[in-house]
């Protein structure tokens, strides 16, 4: 029969248990400015759809163009999730073997460490794949020249 931990050892490893579940909240907010991006990018996207369909010419083209880019953000922004959640879930199995290895005594310091630095990499991953959505998204948004110097401007300017 395995022998049940005291009291103190199972605090001490709350203890050291408590820094990955921090860890965890702030993944979880990661999580949501992600799930709240690829909440805009959808809804542009269901937006543009019918423009795509509807007009022709050189709006057309702009509104394909602008679908090809929401897509590729899409994909992106998935991407980062990925990452994210499994960095959560490295997190999650480091909690589970830092009591499971106070349970039965058992040295699983090296699986642990790889576990968390494995964790790291994933988020530090997640946060370089938000970085390029990021920068997909600044240069999706540009104001078009014919709607900063439009005509009715210059002439409002002119008449007053």
């Amino acid at each position: 029969m395995i022998p049940l931990p005291q009291v103190s050892q199972v605090a001490q490893t709350i203890q050291l248990a408590l820094a990955p579940v921090f860890l965890l909240a702030g993944i979880g907010a990661f999580l949501n400015v992600c799930a709240g991006r690829l909440a805009r990018v959808i809804d542009r996207a269901r937006v543009v759809e019918p423009l795509v369909m509807r007009t022709r010419g050189a709006e057309h083209d702009r509104y394909v163009d602008e679908i090809r880019r929401l897509d590729r953000r899409i994909s992106v922004v998935n991407a980062a999730i990925l990452l994210t959640v499994a960095s959560g879930a490295a997190v999650c199995l480091v909690v589970i073997l830092l009591f499971a290895s106070e349970l039965v005594h058992a040295r699983m310091g090296r699986p642990i460490a790889i576990l968390f630095i494995m964790s790291m990499l994933l988020q530090a991953a997640a946060f370089i794949t938000f970085i390029i959505e990021i920068r997909l998204a600044s240069r999706t948004i540009h104001i078009r020249n014919e709607v900063l110097f439009h005509k009715a401007d210059t002439e409002d300017e002119e008449a007053g």
